[in-house]
């Protein structure tokens, strides 16, 4: 069986977890934070995870990660 390549916009985004989840950063959270509320702002340091319907997609993206 060949290898899968991985993709490469993937891999810098995205990474498994050992229970097979897909960890990712939160959106808006590198430049005018400011004029984002404190609540917002600590809320987006929190692990994000993608949705069960995401998950399927992002794993065939990043086979080996």
């Amino acid at each position: 069986m060949p290898k899968i390549k991985t993709h490469s916009a993937s891999k810098k985004r995205f990474s498994k977890t050992g229970g097979g989840k897909i960890k990712m950063s939160h959106a808006f959270r590198s430049h005018r934070l400011i004029s984002k509320s404190k609540k917002a702002k600590k809320s987006h340091r929190l692990d994000a995870y993608a949705s069960d319907a995401n998950s399927a997609t992002v794993k065939k993206l990043i086979p080996y990660k």
